[in-house]
């Protein structure tokens, strides 16, 4: 009874640690299709065909750009993987809503700046930012900061502070664009609400899944792993754009 009783224990722990490994191959494959998918993927801009509807838009058109602006976040794999390394050890939703509220007050913020003052901040230094965002948050999760530095950095300050930067990349995709100035400021501050919206859609099926994942024992072992993939994806977006950068 007892062999069988261990054996079930065994077989559970296999069955955690496929499940991490599986996690970390997906993220992984993420990272190498990331890298062998073409400029504009990369780049998360605007869909041509979504380009092309906002260039020809004129006059107020709320319900088309707040479902431009979230399906421009759904989509955005660079904010997503942000947002999974912030919420990665909250546990209460009062939490969870502080930190997402920070990121979405910062991104916010520099989304309307950056187009409604025309603030230029190149394409590829801010993309580049934003994985290194992703890098930071995945260091901060393994406790590389208070480990080698001595200090534990602000984790609020510092999720606010990468939300601005996401806002900047959020308003240089628009940049690309000719904009109409006719219902120029109602149309962009539907953008910035469907892109809220996209962030609340995104992050719930976030939080499903890592609930259920972290009901499991041997989460804290497999959140290692997941952290250093998760940093790794950062690196290749950062080395990217930073490519794009110092080349095009």
């Amino acid at each position: 009874m007892l062999q069988f009783s261990s054996f079930i224990s065994h077989s559970k722990d296999s069955v955690l640690n496929f499940n991490a490994c599986l996690v970390s191959i997906v993220l992984s494959c993420l990272g190498v299709y990331l890298m062998l998918m073409p400029t504009p993927l990369w780049a998360h801009g605007v869909a041509e065909g979504d380009g092309y509807f906002i260039e020809q838009a004129e006059g107020v058109l709320l319900l088309p750009f707040i479902y431009l602006g979230a399906k421009h976040m759904v989509t955005g794999y660079d904010h997503l993987l942000f947002l999974f390394g912030v919420i990665f050890f909250l546990y209460r939703p009062k939490d969870i809503a502080v930190y997402v509220s920070l990121f979405a007050l910062g991104h916010s913020l520099t989304l309307l700046l950056g187009v409604l003052s025309n603030l230029h901040i190149n394409a590829y230094l801010v993309d580049a930012i934003i994985g290194f965002s992703v890098v930071y948050k995945a260091m901060d999760n393994l406790g590389a900061f208070k480990r080698y530095l001595g200090f534990q950095p602000s984790t609020r300050l510092a999720v606010l502070i990468f939300g601005f930067f996401h806002g900047f990349g959020l308003a240089a995709k628009l940049q690309d664009l000719t904009l109409s100035e006719d219902g120029l400021v109602a149309n962009i501050l539907a953008f910035n609400i469907g892109v809220e919206l996209g962030q609340l859609f995104a992050l719930g099926g976030i939080l499903l899944l890592m609930n259920v994942w972290r009901s499991k024992r041997g989460f804290l072992n497999q959140a290692l792993m997941i952290n250093v993939v998760l940093m790794s994806l950062g690196f290749m977006l950062m080395g990217y754009q930073l490519t794009g950068y110092f080349v095009v």
